[in-house]
């Protein structure tokens, strides 16, 4: 799949998703993104996201075996990578950056590490539940590196989405919202990044929202529109391509 975000009518962000239970024991997922146009220019950024792991295929059950993000802001670099082992614990965290003096963080603690997950996966076991039949719903814990918290889906409900010049994507879809709670860690007085967005959205009444829906027969539904409500405006993330199952979509080129 391929994304465009678009804040107040500017293309600002492309981002791609790739995901993978063919093998039925095992899984890929792989999201990544960058800034786009006058962002890209102003802070210019790059992530790539992706965790690899187990997959049983009869309890339609993944656990991650490695989780990682590696990202570059301007000159920045670092990339962090989250180990688990086979029964679903914590293994370990590791992180490397080109900044030569900055301390390392001491070892993370149980209470932020066990029983986790990585957000990739969370993810997945939504979709994989929507595509066959079911609501948009459940929660995991996930350590990001620095704090401990739940993602939750919830609110979930069936709508058309219609013909767009945005969205390749027409027909039902599962709408629902995400919500992030913290759980343990050093949290920000002041409500920062993602956290800062989503409570932005909630004071305009509306949580972050997000639409999936199967684009073939035997696929996970897939995030096919996002909508994040903030002080500035709304941001929107529009699918702009699909390929999977010898199906493929895609948005004319422009003139």
């Amino acid at each position: 799949m391929k994304y465009d975000v678009y804040a107040g009518g500017f293309h600002v962000v492309s981002s791609d998703l790739t995901v993978d239970f063919a093998k039925k024991t095992d899984y890929l997922l792989r999201l990544g993104a960058k800034t786009h146009g006058f962002l890209g220019d102003l802070a210019p950024w790059v992530g790539v996201f992706q965790t690899e792991g187990w997959y049983d295929a009869k309890k339609d059950f993944p656990q991650p075996r490695i989780h990682f993000s590696d990202t570059t802001f301007r000159e920045d670099k670092e990339l962090t990578e989250f180990f688990y082992n086979k029964d679903g614990s914590f293994k370990e965290y590791r992180v490397t950056n080109n900044e030569k003096d900055k301390p390392k963080d001491p070892p993370p603690t149980d209470d932020l590490t066990q029983g986790t997950t990585d957000v990739l996966t969370a993810t997945s076991k939504v979709m994989q539940h929507i595509a066959q039949g079911g609501k948009c719903e459940g929660w995991d814990d996930i350590f990001d590196g620095k704090r401990r918290y739940k993602i939750i889906f919830g609110n979930s409900q069936q709508v058309d989405l219609k013909q767009s010049d945005y969205n390749v994507y027409v027909g039902p879809a599962t709408e629902c919202t995400i919500e992030v709670k913290p759980v343990a860690g050093k949290w920000h007085e002041k409500p920062r990044g993602w956290m800062s967005i989503q409570e932005q959205g909630r004071e305009r009444g509306t949580m972050p929202t997000i639409w999936f829906a199967q684009m073939a027969p035997g696929e996970p539904a897939v995030p096919v529109k996002i909508r994040v409500k903030t002080e500035f405006g709304t941001l929107f993330m529009h699918l702009t391509h699909y390929s999977g199952q010898g199906k493929t979509i895609t948005l004319p080129e422009e003139d």
